[in-house]
């Protein structure tokens, strides 16, 4: 899907122009040009981008068919931006998704393209077409806003992760399972995935803030400075959060093994119990010991039994004794 927005000189606002309207809309310097790939494919895409805007093809194939980490280059004319945008999906277990979003900020107009909806991207849109000031100010501080809404979905994303250690050290300590370690893992996964964007983003403002470019307006640096900032604190977060799922993965072993150690002792309790039983019974079953059993109708043999059961009762209730005496249980 292509959809488009035009705010020309006077203020108004059109939406979805068609090819000839948008290459004229284009030379209207006073105006604002956005246009929005959604799930557009290659190529549809790739004719407009290359006849109307006329970007460099190297740039459209960056956008269109290669995946890069979060960069921004300088193409004299306009800017080439790749970012991402993040969220948190629990259905089966903790999994972070990431969504490419490219975008070409030149003199008069945005260009982006993403392949997949992206929630913060249509609220933005929504407010275009209500609120004229979002894109009164130029196509950079439509980007800005653009941005800066991106971003702030990254802390909703991060406190559902909070959440979800939260609940992950409640389940360690509670009921660990097979099913706990994955979700640890999951989680551990996702934050290593959001670190990797984070920082090469936090690297494009910066630059955005601080470097001399064209199609950035100086007196519009100091709102980059502040989604720098953002992308600053949510990397401190994401190490902070790092470390507790380390902790609670640690935590998991730790359970796991004391629960191990508890199984092993119990069974070497049990064996220790029963092992005199067993070399008792096996000893005086030997052949060379039959008189010893007593035989119907013959009362001689019985204080040697009573004697034998006596050794086979008291021997276990030594040991158990001892056992509690030395704290074992």
């Amino acid at each position: 899907m292509r959809r488009s927005l035009y705010r020309n000189g006077k203020g108004k606002i059109h939406l979805d122009l068609t090819l000839e309207q948008l290459a004229a809309a284009l030379q209207d310097q006073q105006g604002l040009v956005w246009v929005d790939f959604v799930g557009e494919t290659v190529e549809a895409s790739e004719p407009v981008l290359r006849d109307v805007f006329h970007f460099h093809p190297l740039a459209i194939d960056d956008a269109l068919r290669e995946t890069h980490i979060p960069k921004v280059d300088d193409w004299t004319s306009y800017l080439y931006i790749a970012m991402y945008a993040v969220e948190f999906g629990r259905a089966t277990q903790p999994q972070l998704q990431a969504h490419a979003l490219d975008a070409f900020l030149g003199p008069s107009y945005l260009v982006t393209h993403h392949d997949h909806p992206i929630a913060a991207v249509d609220r933005i849109w929504d407010r275009c077409q209500t609120d004229e000031r979002q894109v009164g100010a130029g196509p950079d501080h439509l980007f800005y806003a653009l941005s800066d809404e991106v971003i702030m979905a990254y802390m909703r994303t991060v406190e559902d992760l909070d959440q979800a250690i939260d609940e992950l050290e409640d389940a360690v300590l509670a009921h660990p399972s097979p099913e706990t370690l994955q979700d640890v893992l999951g989680l551990k996964g996702s934050l290593l995935h959001l670190r990797r964007l984070v920082g090469p983003q936090r690297e494009v403002f910066n630059k955005l803030a601080r470097d001399e470019y064209a199609m950035i307006d100086p007196r519009d640096r100091i709102y980059f400075r502040d989604v720098y900032d953002h992308l600053v604190r949510l990397h401190d977060i994401n190490e902070s959060m790092r470390d507790q799922v380390s902790g609670a993965l640690e935590i998991y072993l730790s359970v796991i093994n004391n629960r191990m150690n508890e199984i092993m002792k119990t069974l070497t309790i049990i064996t220790t119990l029963f092992m005199p039983i067993s070399f008792l019974t096996g000893f005086f079953g030997m052949n060379f010991f039959g008189p010893v059993a007593p035989r119907l109708g013959n009362w001689t043999g019985i204080p040697s039994f009573l004697i034998a059961l006596a050794v086979l009762l008291l021997t276990p209730m030594s040991f158990y004794l001892w056992f509690r005496r030395r704290a074992f249980f």
